[in-house]
C-alpha cells in the first residue's frame, strides 16, 4: 500500500475512482487509511493532491485518533450515553438486554466477537425506528419531500442522492438527539441544495441556528467500522 510523509509520520492511502467528473475527495477509513477518490475522467497527481490538503488531512487524522468511539471493547454509546458491555458466555440462545438504569448492556453470546454483531443488529433496528418516527415531520418542517429513506451500512452518518433518496447510518441511534436531528436536517436540506454552499448553510441555519456547534460535536465522535471494513 502506498504512503506519504505528512510531518507526523507516514499515512497509508488507497486510490479509488468516484462518480464526480471534476473533483477529488478525501476520507479516512476506520483503519485510519486515507482514501483518495479521484474524478472519473481526469488525470490527477495523487501525492500532489494529498500535499495540497495536508492541513485538513492532519486535522482529520488527529480527530479520528483522539475522538470518542461509538463502539469500544468494553462499552458502547447509545442515545449519547456510554453504556458498559457486560458479556456473558452462553451455549443457548443469544441475546442483547439493555439496562440503561444500571448503565450497562448484557450481551449473551457464544463468543465475545459476536458482541459486535448483536450490537449492530440492535442499532439497525433502533435507528430505523427513529428515522420512521421522525423523518416525515422533519421533512415537513424543512419544506421538502424525499423519494425514499433507509438505514443501512454507509461510510457517512447520512447521504442524499439527487433523485431524492436518503440513507442514514445504522449507528444513528448511538448519538444524542440533538446530533440525530442535525444529521436528518442536513440531508433533508441537501434535497434542494446539493452542496455545502452559502444557500445550503442559510437554509440549515434557519432550521438549526446552532448547526455549527452540533457539527463540531459530531466531529468528535468516531463511528464503528462497518461489517465490510472489518
Amino acid at each position: 500500500m502506498p504512503s506519504i510523509e505528512l510531518g507526523r509520520g507516514r499515512i497509508d492511502y488507497t486510490v479509488v475512482k468516484g462518480a464526480s467528473r471534476r473533483y477529488t475527495y478525501f476520507r479516512f477509513r476506520p483503519d485510519m487509511t486515507l482514501e483518495v477518490v479521484l474524478p472519473r475522467r481526469r488525470s490527477v497527481d495523487v501525492e500532489g493532491a494529498i500535499e495540497e490538503k495536508r492541513e485538513w488531512i492532519l486535522e482529520q487524522y488527529d480527530r479520528l485518533s483522539s475522538g470518542e468511539r461509538v463502539l469500544a471493547d468494553d462499552s458502547v454509546m447509545f442515545g449519547g450515553r456510554r453504556l458498559r458491555l457486560d458479556f456473558q458466555k452462553t451455549s443457548g440462545e443469544e441475546g442483547l438486554f439493555p439496562d440503561p438504569a444500571e448503565g450497562r448492556i448484557v450481551v449473551k453470546a457464544a463468543e465475545r466477537p459476536r458482541v459486535r454483531e448483536l450490537v449492530r443488529r440492535w442499532f439497525l433496528k433502533e435507528s430505523s425506528s427513529y428515522v420512521v418516527r421522525t423523518l416525515t415531520g422533519m421533512a415537513r418542517m424543512a419544506g421538502v419531500k424525499y423519494h425514499r429513506a433507509d438505514v443501512r451500512e454507509i461510510r457517512n452518518w447520512g447521504y442524499c442522492t439527487r433523485n431524492g433518496r436518503l440513507s442514514f447510518s445504522w449507528q444513528l441511534i448511538a448519538l444524542p438527539e440533538r446530533l440525530r436531528e442535525y444529521i436528518l436536517f442536513h440531508e433533508l436540506v441537501h434535497l434542494t441544495e446539493h452542496n455545502h454552499s452559502v444557500a445550503f448553510k442559510r437554509k440549515l441555519g434557519s432550521l438549526l441556528p446552532d448547526f455549527r456547534e452540533r457539527e463540531k460535536e459530531l466531529g468528535r465522535l468516531v463511528p464503528a467500522k462497518s461489517v465490510s471494513e472489518r
